[in-house]
């Protein structure tokens, strides 16, 4: 079980963002989006869930993955933190759990980017507050683009949702704990968190 926790973290760590998919309607981008009523703070946030756009795309996947650290894994992997790096030791030990998904596709690349814009979406609808971190547009589709939703109780964050685009992988991490900013900003680096500065991060509600 160690070795297994192990490899997980370290594919967490390389990879930047990625669970059963449950019914929700796919939004087509072409579309208005829908009024919101969800209050995202009324309810915990669902390691269990994701759009079902992500399930369509993986179900195209040529090689995909997915797996959930619960409280204790998350705890044997606090454990792997060296005792000089106490803040972030103390920030995944705030973890309720973490779940992992991603997808690579062969040579013609992602097959849907409407699927992806429905994913973006579906986030946006749920309530959770958007931030996008780098983007790096090199052709048709999106060419290395991270983005990041949290949700938000007060001050703290209660949850964070990372979604990794490049034109050949898309990866899909969730976090639900009970984590203040500085918490989050300890754990980049971990479980699909973007290495970037603070100021690397600007709100940019998805249209």
């Amino acid at each position: 079980m160690r070795l297994n926790l192990i490899l997980g973290i370290s594919v967490l760590s390389m990879t930047l963002g990625c669970a059963l998919a449950v019914a929700q309607e796919y939004i087509a981008p072409s579309a208005p989006p829908p009024v919101r009523t969800a209050n995202p703070n009324a309810d915990p946030v669902p390691l269990e869930w994701v759009p079902p756009a992500l399930a369509q795309l993986s179900s195209e996947a040529s090689v995909k993955s997915s797996f959930t650290l619960d409280r204790t894994m998350l705890g044997l992997a606090a454990g792997l933190v060296p005792e000089s790096d106490a803040p972030t030791r103390q920030a995944i030990n705030k973890l309720d759990g973490v779940s992992f998904h991603t997808m690579r596709f062969n040579d013609g690349g992602i097959p849907d980017e409407r699927a992806v814009e429905a994913i973006r979406a579906s986030y946006h609808l749920r309530g959770w507050k958007h931030m996008v971190t780098t983007s790096n547009h090199g052709g048709p589709v999106h060419n290395g683009t991270t983005d990041v939703w949290v949700v938000l109780d007060g001050a703290n964050v209660r949850g964070a949702v990372v979604l990794a685009e490049t034109p050949r992988s898309l990866t899909l991490v969730t976090v639900a704990g009970n984590l203040s900013p500085v918490d989050l900003m300890h754990l980049r680096g971990h479980f699909g968190i973007p290495r970037l500065d603070a100021g690397d991060f600007k709100n940019a509600p998805v249209q």
